[in-house]
């Protein structure tokens, strides 16, 4: 496992005051965390935003492509409908 550096910097800091090593902290803190369902909830929610499940993140590009290409298809449909207009 690897921490970002400000992260692990302030742990580590935690841990030696605490004259406890930095395991302990990342896990106690994992325990805390995730010790009600809420903050539970919460970070699975966070997690599926921020790293969506494999494949999720491709059907969502898909779904985003297809609703483009809908909306530049109405488009063009009404210009044409706009030109056939004027042509009128």
């Amino acid at each position: 496992m690897s921490l970002p550096a400000k992260c692990e910097q302030y742990l580590k800091h935690l841990a030696d005051d605490h004259r406890i090593d930095l395991n302990t902290v990342v896990s106690e803190l994992c325990a805390w965390t995730f010790s009600n369902p809420e903050s539970k909830e919460q970070f699975k929610i966070w997690l599926d935003e921020a790293y969506p499940q494999k494949g999720e993140a491709e059907d969502k590009a898909r779904a985003a492509g297809e609703k483009a290409a809908e909306e530049e298809e109405e488009r063009e449909a009404e210009s044409e409908k706009e030109t056939q207009d004027r042509i009128e």
